[in-house]
């Protein structure tokens, strides 16, 4: 009998077809599936999950590859599901308790502190003459600051606050400010390294150089392919371990000063650009790392 497989996502695209290929090869099917039209149905005599293209069951395992925004509600709706799927003992890659972690950059940065993980100062508040008052302060000290929305992807809504001038364009995610001392890579321009971790181990790393000090590939960074040095890997592996995750991509800044900061860590990453530049098949490291877990006879779960 043929395995079947849930891979959670409104736009599978190109890691869509990726991901499915790669179950292929290994005898699974695998289904692509919005959350959105997913649902919990508490009736009798049927189960308490209803996943389309499972009608009757559910699948051996779930790949999350995105998950919808919204309303606080829908996203809680959402991530209720994934968590019900784990709680009955159907493998979620990368679980909801991750994705909680990472989606909100505040409880992010709040981790990566707590497991002393380099990280740049941050404040996440309400009142927004406090907000004025921590960016003025931070002005007249000589840091620059980054203000970002608490939920968020591909660099959307982020602003650089380099003056005071600019205080007046401070502006709030749904009522929360997110603000993150501005970062100055070494060397000229703008650079910073994304490092692929799965399981506790680094598989592929690539510097991102681009033209604006928001650098990613999707806003056209050009990616090359480096030797990830031990503290990096270190400092990235550390990182994906503090929010509990399968697998990451973690964002990492070299200061002037030549110390290293985790500026994101991204539990539905993109490895395109990584894989124009890497000899490596992420997709198939990722299948065969879910599908190891469960030929597990006793799943133990990376979630603390």
């Amino acid at each position: 009998m043929v395995g079947r497989i849930a891979i959670f996502t409104d736009d599978p695209g190109w890691h869509g077809k990726q991901l499915r290929q790669a179950f292929a090869a290994r005898g699974y099917s695998a289904e692509y599936v919005s959350l959105t039209e997913c649902r919990i149905q508490l009736e009798d005599g049927l189960l308490p999950l209803y996943i389309p293209g499972f009608t009757g069951t559910l699948p051996d395992a779930v790949f999350v590859r995105g998950v919808p925004g919204g309303s606080l509600e829908e996203v809680v709706l959402y991530l209720d599901i994934l968590h019900a799927l784990k709680i009955m003992g159907i493998p979620v890659y990368n679980n909801g308790h991750a994705i909680e972690r990472s989606v909100d950059k505040g409880m992010t940065s709040f981790l990566l502190q707590q497991h002393s993980v380099p990280t740049p100062q941050t404040w996440v508040l309400r009142d927004r003459h406090q907000a004025l008052a921590i960016a003025e302060e931070q002005l007249r000290a000589g840091h620059q600051l980054i203000s970002k929305p608490i939920f968020g992807s591909q660099g959307e809504g982020i602003r650089r606050i380099e003056k005071m001038s600019d205080l007046f364009w401070l502006s709030h995610s749904h009522g929360v400010y997110y603000l993150q001392r501005f970062v100055q890579c070494a060397g000229e321009g703008f650079s910073d390294w994304r490092v692929f971790v799965v399981q506790g181990k680094v598989i592929a790393t690539m510097r991102r150089r681009g033209i604006h000090w928001l650098n990613n590939v999707a806003r056209g960074a050009k990616c090359e392919a480096m030797q990830v040095n031990q503290e990096m890997a270190e400092i990235a592996i550390q990182a994906v371990k503090a929010l509990s995750m399968n697998y990451a991509g973690v964002d990492i800044i070299c200061t002037q000063e030549g110390d290293y900061k985790v500026i994101e860590v991204n539990s539905i990453p993109a490895w395109k650009g990584l894989e124009s530049v890497c000899n490596i098949r992420v997709a198939e490291l990722l299948v065969d790392d879910l599908l190891n877990y469960c030929a597990q006879p006793e799943k133990v779960s990376v979630v603390c």
